[in-house]
Parts: structure tokens; C-alpha cells; sequence
């Protein structure tokens, strides 16, 4: 959950990248990075393995600044997609305030995007996140492979679970930023309701989409 502090000013907002091993979530918080200003995010830190290109996560801070003076800080990190690291991919999830499934679009793979969006909501029980509040974006990644599942067959099957969905490469950075401000826009909406950031605290949609650059929305 969000760390808000009123008194000294200040909101922090956690995003996980969750998804399969090697679908590219490392790669979105890359591509993220290239897109930030510099001085509004910080290092991108990143741990490999053999078998898993994130061990543990990836942490992008991205900070703005309110005209009222709060500090509204996003951490943003991805889990290791393997089941044999199912324990860590719990504790980065844990009082996250919003999520991004990254699925692999390639047809092989779809098993393996079942498998890891069901852990995904049995690991949200596990720390106590209600998965039918969450705000959460599934994006099919990889879209400039071959063989890829049909972006009308993707909209068919996910069409009953009401959740927004979106197409990304993420090596060429294309659908990247357009997946982050979807989460973006629904963890606001969440933590209005929560907080009532708007009505008592004045922080405005428009705060929250302004961790992106205006050169880079336009």
C-alpha cells in the first residue's frame, strides 16, 4: 500500500511488472529510463542470473513535485519470473498499489502467461492485496516476433475479465509509455478513493501524469 505521510508532505506509490520469465519486464523499466528527464529518476538497478534475467527487481524511483509541496515519489520494480524464485517474486509484490502483467505474445508461450497470471493473483492473496480492487494492466509484449497470438484473439479472451489490455515491443520502447500512464491513470483513481488526494489534499490527476515529460506525451 502507499506510504502517505500528509503531515511532512508526502506520497509514495509502489508499481510491480509482473509477468514470465524473460517477457520483458526488465526491458520496459529500461525503456522507462530512457524516456525520463534527467534529475526526475534515479539509477536503474538490476540483478542477473543464468536462468532469469532478474533475480530479484529492478527499482526506477520517479519523483515530482506538487504546487502544494507534496512529494509524490513512484517506485517502480519487476519480479523474477521463475517459480523457483516464487518467494522473492512475494515479497517485491507485496503493498504494491499497482501492477503490470507483461505477457509474451508469442504463441508458444501462452501456457506459460497462464500459469504466471494465475500465480500473479494467488501470490496477491498470499500478502494481502484484493486482487479485484488492484489496479492492474495486462500488456502483451513482443509484438515485433513472428508467430504472436492476433491482437483481435488477445481483446477475445481477456474481454470477460474487464481488464485493460495493451500491445508493446518493449526493445523498441513502442507501447511502453502508453502501458505505464493506463496503470498510472487507475492508481490514481485508487488512491483518491483511499485518500481523497483530490478533494483534501489537492494532488491532481495531472500531478501523477506528470512523472511523464511533456515532450514525451505530446
Amino acid at each position: 500500500m502507499a506510504e502517505f505521510i500528509p503531515q511532512s508532505g508526502r506520497l509514495i506509490v509502489k508499481i510491480v511488472y509482473y509477468g514470465p520469465a524473460l517477457s520483458g519486464k526488465t526491458t520496459n523499466l529500461m525503456r522507462l529510463h530512457d524516456l525520463m528527464e534527467t534529475g526526475r529518476c534515479g539509477e536503474l538497478m538490476t540483478f542477473e542470473t543464468k536462468g532469469d534475467r532478474t533475480l530479484f527487481f529492478d527499482l526506477l524511483p520517479l519523483l515530482i513535485r506538487t504546487r502544494q509541496g507534496f512529494t509524490v515519489k513512484f517506485k517502480l520494480f519487476t519480479v523474477p519470473g521463475q517459480v523457483a524464485h516464487d518467494a522473492t517474486r512475494k515479497a517485491v509484490l507485496s503493498r504494491a498499489d499497482g501492477v503490470v502483467f507483461v505477457a509474451d505474445s508469442q504463441t508458444s508461450q501462452a501456457m506459460s502467461n497462464f500459469q504466471s497470471f494465475d500465480n500473479l493473483e494467488k501470490n496477491a492473496a498470499r500478502v494481502g492485496l484484493d486482487f479485484d480492487r488492484l489496479p492492474l494492466v495486462v500488456q502483451f509484449n513482443k509484438r515485433d516476433l513472428p508467430d504472436i497470438i492476433s491482437e483481435a484473439e488477445i481483446q477475445q479472451r481477456w474481454a470477460p475479465t474487464g481488464l485493460p489490455v495493451t500491445f508493446s515491443s518493449a526493445l523498441t520502447g513502442n507501447g511502453v509509455l502508453e502501458t505505464f500512464m493506463r496503470l498510472i491513470e487507475a492508481v490514481y483513481i485508487d488512491l483518491d478513493r483511499r485518500f481523497e488526494l483530490k478533494a483534501r489534499h489537492d494532488i491532481l490527476p495531472e500531478h501523477f501524469a506528470a512523472v511523464v515529460p511533456k515532450a514525451v506525451t505530446s
